[in-house]
């Protein structure tokens, strides 16, 4: 989610999709997305509808500034809220960041049975949420949620 980065510019996304494939994931989709709320609700809608979707992983806009609006998007489609991913990953970043860390509304949840992940944008928190959150549970959580 970004008013400013293009497929082209963006190294978040690019690191999520190369991760994802790195670990046996299949990715049926990218995009870079405005920061608009009725867009992103309705993109996520539709995603929602394809029947091979397991997870939806979004970077950006859940910080604290006016264009920030990620959380406000994604957080009235959740049915659950997964609380310990928010609490960890901001655990972790202030461990590399420090007090700065609290300005993240990073969030993860569940939907339809689809579990959704919404990271900052910056290249090192979509690093530290792959790499020390995401990647190690998400077949897990899959798993969980197909019960």
């Amino acid at each position: 989610m970004s008013d400013t980065r293009t497929v082209e510019t963006d190294e978040s996304g690019k690191y999520i999709l190369e991760s994802l494939k790195a670990n046996g994931h299949e990715v049926v989709s990218y995009m870079v997305l405005k920061e608009n709320v009725p867009e992103i609700q309705k993109e996520v809608q539709r995603i929602l509808q394809e029947k091979s979707v397991q997870a939806i992983i979004t970077n950006g806009g859940t910080g604290v500034s006016k264009r920030d609006i990620t959380i406000e998007a994604m957080l009235p489609q959740l049915e659950k809220t997964i609380d310990g991913f928010g609490e960890i990953f901001r655990a972790l970043s202030y461990k590399e960041i420090g007090s700065a860390a609290i300005m993240s509304r990073a969030i993860a949840g569940t939907c339809r049975g689809v579990a959704i992940f919404c990271l900052p944008g910056s290249i090192n928190a979509v690093k530290l949420a792959m790499d020390k959150l995401i990647i190690p549970e998400l077949g897990h959580i899959v798993w969980e949620l197909s019960k």
